[in-house]
């Protein structure tokens, strides 16, 4: 009977998401950009949408390209109301501004 009389609010599962860091240029925050896939409601073909939602990355340990794990908290600001869980995957470091320009042979342009 004490089950009962305990707050459903203190029990209350978490609201996790998944998503990719894009850009982590702010002190302690980062934006992780979530896909989700929607259904078009006429056509019915799934529909790619996305989301960036703003977390709170207390170390800025995370870069630009990690698979991150973020969870739904109380209002850190204006923007952040998530918070980062754990990074799932590594990502890739990203690609030089000259788009790979740079790593062409010096004599190869003709």
């Amino acid at each position: 009977m004490s089950e009962g009389n305990e707050p459903s609010s203190s029990k209350r599962r978490p609201i996790l998401r998944q998503g990719v860091v894009s850009s982590n240029a702010m002190n302690k925050t980062i934006a992780v950009r979530v896909d989700r896939l929607v259904k078009h409601p006429v056509y019915g073909k799934y529909v790619k949408r996305k989301t960036v939602l703003k977390a709170h990355d207390p170390g800025s340990e995370c870069q630009a390209g990690d698979r991150v794990e973020i969870e739904f908290t109380r209002r850190l600001s204006r923007t952040k109301h998530w918070r980062l869980v754990r990074v799932l995957a590594r990502g890739l470091a990203a690609p030089a501004a000259d788009g790979g320009q740079a790593a062409a042979a010096p004599g190869g342009e003709s």
